[in-house]
């Protein structure tokens, strides 16, 4: 394969973002009022992330040092061009879904249903373009120039630790910042105060919308991309350990027609979009993994390589599928209803019915991951379980744009209330925040699933280098300094659960308080005439944000050399296999029970079970309440955690000695 391919096809994908974003702004912004509103969100959104940026740009100097001192140069750029390619990918995704928000609220007004849902589509597909296209670059470039070194593989890694490092600042600040004031915006407005979601005097709403972009949108394409980009770094490190050109040139082919699949899906979301907006999504969702997986078979036998690779491929991309429909499945069907019919005997059977549907939903996608790894092995070794994950994430392009499509549709009904548009473009925004909440909750399945198989896939790569470092290094249940590593590696993902639901709840008590204030203080404020202080909620969410990220950070980086050169490299490889399970369980659990109360609270709100107002509309808000840091802070940032620590125990394997 031409090694300049990758970077030229990430560059094409840059430009059919760039285009795309053309085509958004040529939608009106609307005027007065809804331009007002839709400024507020963008200007809070830029602030904090320019902020955090600053935050992270400390913490990431550190690292290139210790890397620089440690590892030598090769690695060290790497690091610097990975943080900055995930940073770039995540700034760029909010920036337009900030633009393209208030657009599809105006076009929703003006020109109906299929407009909207063009816009916001639109909107999500830069994210998801970007998050591709960065990735297949940045990756590329640091192969062209690194092919044919002898430590080419192992300097690459650097990348998946830069972006790894800013994917979890991203996700875990944003997740702290979008949920404390979605947490106080909702208990002290619907419960307290009586009023609508996304109403205009709640001084909170302004503070959630602004959280919808930075941690929904931006977060979660840094989540994707660390994902996406250490699949591949593990694939391409385990083919090295084999000598084989071949394998290391597939996982970055696989990515290029990848992106290009994902930009076919796009046009076919855009073409179905008159017809029914979740038909339209499915098409796309479906349809790209299918274009791809005919096109990867082409690529793998120009490559030389056998059948076996092609079908630990498909089987990667299936499960990616199967499991997000599993998700769509316990965040949308039955399970919801019986959550909302629950709120019938109060908030606390919600509670019951929500954690119970939570631990379920873990079950069939653990074992499709199960089977992924067994058919994957099979097939094709350690380098299987890589070339699988690369199969489930190289449409990330397609998939992360259907993700993303959700908070811009949802940031848009908001904005819609706010502005007063009128119940018939409420309607409109409502019914695509709907389907943008199963999108979502696909999105996340398909997350955490592909954070656990490309986890895997670079713990063996770790296994695979110090193998080769250290003769006769084994990972074995019956050795004891394994199992200490695992019982340390599984108490990780609670102790950062538990860190980041801290977070939320202590900055939703500030932000509960301020609201409360507001209320007290503001003359009139209740009764529509006067202005909330939307500013001061969004510098409250902010600052606990910031404030409260840094530890989550600090012990992912620190757990793998604490371990590894404190215990040793066994303990180290028993760490990364009780971490990865503890993370994958919790992530599914949460994330599951968080969507299943979100979407019971909307199956009330739609007139069911008595509808808004009602004393079980009442339980499931709080039910919702409890759900919301579970699938949008603390689960999301189970799928990184693994994922960093599994590659700095990657990059720091060649100094790790037994």
């Amino acid at each position: 394969m031409n090694t300049l391919l990758p970077p030229i096809v990430g560059a094409l994908g840059l430009v059919a973002a760039f285009v795309i974003y053309l085509l958004v702004m040529q939608y009106p912004d609307g005027e007065d009022k809804v331009k007002k509103i839709g400024d507020q969100i963008h200007k809070g959104a830029l602030t904090f992330m320019k902020t955090e940026y600053t935050y992270l740009l400390g913490f990431i100097v550190v690292l290139f040092v210790l890397v620089f001192l440690a590892l030598g140069t090769k690695t060290a750029i790497a690091l610097l061009v990975g943080a900055a390619c995930s940073a770039t990918a995540g700034f760029i995704g909010m920036y337009a879904a900030t633009k393209a928000n208030v657009r599809t609220a105006t076009a929703a007004q003006k020109d109906g249903a299929a407009a909207a849902l063009s816009v916001s589509f639109y909107g999500g597909s830069i994210m998801g373009l970007c998050v591709a296209s960065l990735g297949l670059l940045g990756l590329g470039i640091l192969f062209y120039f690194f092919s044919g070194a002898s430590d080419a593989a192992h300097s690459i890694e650097g990348f998946g630790m830069g972006a790894s490092v800013v994917a979890l600042f991203s996700r875990v600040g944003g997740g702290i910042f979008t949920k404390s004031a979605d947490v106080g915006a909702d208990l002290v407005g619907k419960i307290e105060a009586g009023i609508p979601e996304d109403d205009p005097r709640n001084p909170g709403v302004i503070a959630d919308n602004v959280g919808d972009n930075v941690g929904d949108v931006a977060g979660m394409g840094s989540d994707i991309f660390e994902s996406y980009c250490g699949a591949m770094i593990a694939s391409i490190a385990i083919a090295a350990t084999s000598g084989s050109v071949a394998k290391m040139s597939l996982p970055l082919a696989l990515a290029s027609i990848g992106l290009l699949s994902s930009i076919l899906g796009i046009l076919i979301v855009r073409t179905q979009s008159k017809k029914s907006p979740a038909a339209a999504l499915r098409f796309g969702t479906i349809g790209s993994p299918v274009i791809f997986i005919v096109f990867a078979y082409f690529v793998i036998y120009q490559l030389g390589l056998d059948l076996n690779t092609w079908l630990s491929v498909l089987f990667g991309a299936v499960g990616g599928v199967a499991i997000g429909l599993v998700t769509e499945y316990y965040t949308g069907g039955k399970p919801v209803q019986k959550i909302a019919k629950s709120g019938e005997t109060g908030s606390a059977t919600v509670m019951i019915s929500g954690l119970s549907v939570g631990m379920q939903s873990v079950v069939i996608p653990v074992l499709i991951l199960a089977a992924i790894i067994f058919v994957s092995t099979s097939l094709s070794g350690l380098y299987g379980v890589g070339i699988a994950a690369v199969g489930m994430l190289s449409t990330v392009g397609i998939t992360m744009a259907i993700d993303a499509y959700g908070p811009v549709a949802d940031n848009a009904g908001g904005i819609a209330e706010m502005a007063g548009m009128g119940k018939e473009v409420r309607d409109i925004t409502d019914s695509l925040d709907e389907l943008g909440n199963t999108t979502a909750a696909i999105g996340k399945g398909f997350a955490i699933g592909a954070a656990a198989l490309a986890a895997l896939a670079i713990i063996a790569a770790f296994v695979e280098v110090v193998s080769s470092n250290n003769a006769g290094f084994e990972l074995l249940l019956s050795d004891p300094i394994v199992l200490v590593g695992m019982f340390i590696g599984g108490c990780v993902p609670f102790l950062i659960a538990s860190i980041t639901m801290t977070a939320v709840g202590d900055a939703a008590f500030d932000m509960i308080n301020e609201i409360r204030r507001q209320f007290r203080e503001i003359p009139g404020l209740l009764e529509g005439n006067a202005e909330p202080d939307a500013e001061r909620c969004v510098e409250i969410a902010t600052k606990a944000a910031l404030r409260r990220m840094l530890l989550p950070g600090v012990i992912a980086v620190s757990m793998p050399p604490l371990v590894g050169f404190g215990i040793g490299p066994q303990a180290l490889g028993g760490m990364l296999a009780g971490g990865l399970l503890g993370c994958v369980l919790l992530a599914l659990m949460m994330a599951n029970a968080g969507g299943a109360w979100d979407n019971a609270k909307k199956y009330i709100e739609k007139g069911n079970l008595g509808g808004k107002g009602s004393a079980v509309h009442s339980a499931a808000v709080v039910g919702d309440t409890v759900g919301d840091p579970f699938k949008d802070t603390s689960g999301p940032a189970m799928n990184i955690l693994i994922n960093v620590m599994a590659i700095v125990s990657l990059v720091i394997a060649p100094l790790l000695t037994v």
